[in-house]
């Protein structure tokens, strides 16, 4: 996926919104600049399909050598899906954050939480900020 395209959480997940048989659908996932902070990463929990979430709730976790970081939720919605290869391969993490990397798809319910996030240029200067 194109970056710029993306919106962003300070929490440093993305999201790309699209429609899907007729409803607007989120798919998330962590930036690479989380994955190069966090580094070694050894465990991914993902979010339940099934489950509703409300923007900067808690939703999954990540762990690496170095901390737990827990995955929050950028928009409010159901769950529809998972990226269920993901925890038996954290790897793609790295190599494909914004791509196979992908989290979760959330069928949004509400479009509230999108004015709220990041686009691009704020969340590259975000991360200048945190170096």
């Amino acid at each position: 996926m194109n970056q710029a395209d993306l919106l962003y959480a300070p929490s440093h997940e993305w999201v790309h919104v699209a429609e899907e048989n007729g409803s607007k659908v989120a798919t998330i996932g962590i930036t690479d600049f989380a994955v190069e902070q966090l580094t070694d990463l050894v465990y991914m929990e993902l979010p339940e399909v099934g489950a509703t979430v409300a923007a900067g709730d808690e939703f999954g976790e990540v762990e690496s050598v170095k901390a737990v970081s827990s995955l929050y939720s950028p928009v409010d919605g159901e769950v529809i899906e998972v990226n269920t290869s993901l925890p038996d391969n954290l790897e793609i993490l790295g190599s494909d954050a914004f791509g196979e990397g992908w989290i979760a798809k959330v069928k949004l319910s509400s479009e509230d939480a999108l004015s709220k996030l990041l686009d691009y240029e704020a969340y590259q200067k975000q991360c200048a900020e945190e170096g």
